[in-house]
């Protein structure tokens, strides 16, 4: 457990615009995302980051005599799990829900809670139909793949010129989405682009790699998650494919340096900026790692989801999702990721995406854009 004084501490700066509302009673909000299967180490971030908010919540006593409970529900980045865990939620009167990952989760997921009057704030669900779906009460902290795909698919023109590339999707929701923007945008470019895709949970890339060395491809943007672009990429070093891979933010994980080792060197990736790296964060990163926690990836994003909820809360002096929505949208909040100002869509206009690499198990930031 994070120590108390040490939260309470960051709790008063964390929260200090918040005003103390009295409630009375316990107040449920979850965490939903992977905490099985092949991304469980972004639910495992996204668990992390909201019960340190919700632990530094509580020992602020904002709330007066009202505690926050912490549920956390399982998706396995499964659609029907999602829908599942959502209709479970709505039963147990939970005022909001740290969530989805997949994008492929929260989207079926987001119609329960709007239908419900739930609060959704997903930490890293960042394909655009999330929220262009005019649904009241969802949002989003992470940026938007129309967004990232873009970054990456500049990056790639104008540092590999004259290459051969090769855009690469799982068929996932979030893996196609953001490999048709960076194909599109290339092609606007005038390069000329090989589409391959796969199919999510393969272990043999083999083939796929032969291709790409017989097409005598040199650079590979991959959109999917991490396990396969390891796998992918481990495998390309064994068939000495002359390959540059570059892929979306699920690479912001250490379990994709565990899969590649060093033949992940030289990878590239986006990712929102890292808020572990900034003043805002140093007090919660600091208890984190007391306690033997990660605050890599969404940690800190799940915990932001929690800050900007307590504040338009506390602002509204109501639970009510619409009011609370309404709150969320009228003004930034200061967070561990700096200020999230909310548009009319839900979407979180603040943060961009940088181009990082890893280089002998640690990330570096190679360009911000």
């Amino acid at each position: 457990m994070l120590n108390r004084c040490a939260s309470a501490a960051s709790a008063a700066l964390l929260f200090c615009a918040l005003a103390s509302v009295a409630r009375g009673s316990d107040v449920n909000i979850a965490v939903a995302g992977p905490m099985s299967g092949s991304s469980a180490a972004f639910g495992a971030q996204m668990r992390d980051g909201a019960a340190a908010a919700v632990e530094a919540l509580n020992a602020s006593g904002l709330f007066l005599d009202t505690k926050v409970i912490l549920t956390v529900a399982d998706d396995a980045c499964d659609p029907k799990q999602a829908v599942a865990v959502a209709n479970k939620l709505t039963t147990e009167r939970t005022r909001l829900v740290v969530g989805h990952f997949c994008s492929s989760a929260s989207i079926p997921a987001s119609e329960i809670y709007a239908e419900a009057g739930i609060i959704q704030v997903s930490p890293g669900s960042s394909n655009p139909q999330l929220t262009e779906r005019g649904l009241e009460t969802v949002f989003r902290i992470c940026g938007r793949d129309d967004q990232q795909g873009i970054v990456a698919a500049e990056y790639i023109h104008r540092t590999f010129p004259n290459d051969k590339i090769a855009v690469l999707d799982d068929k996932s929701t979030a893996g196609k989405g953001i490999a048709d923007v960076v194909e599109a945008q290339l092609r606007r470019f005038g390069e000329q682009v090989i589409r391959q895709s796969y199919v999510a949970g393969e272990k043999d890339y083999r083939a796929l790699v032969s291709r790409m060395k017989k097409e005598r491809v040199r650079v590979a943007y991959i959109g999917g998650y991490h396990t396969e672009i390891g796998l992918f990429i481990r495998q390309a070093s064994e068939a000495r494919a002359d390959l540059m891979v570059m892929a979306n933010d699920p690479l912001m994980t250490s379990e994709f340096w565990a899969i590649t080792g060093n033949a992940g060197n030289g990878t590239l990736f986006t990712f929102m900026p890292d808020p572990a790296r900034n003043a805002n964060a140093a007090g919660v990163v600091a208890e984190l790692k007391a306690s033997n926690l990660s605050a890599e990836g969404y940690t800190l994003y799940a915990y932001a989801a929690v800050q900007a909820w307590a504040e338009a809360v506390n602002r509204t002096g109501s639970f009510n999702a619409v009011r609370v929505a309404s709150a969320l949208r009228s003004r930034p909040t200061d967070t561990v990721i700096g200020p999230v100002r909310f548009d009319r869509k839900g979407d979180n206009a603040a943060p961009g995406f940088l181009v990082y690499r890893w280089r002998d198990g640690r990330v570096e930031t190679v360009e911000q854009n």
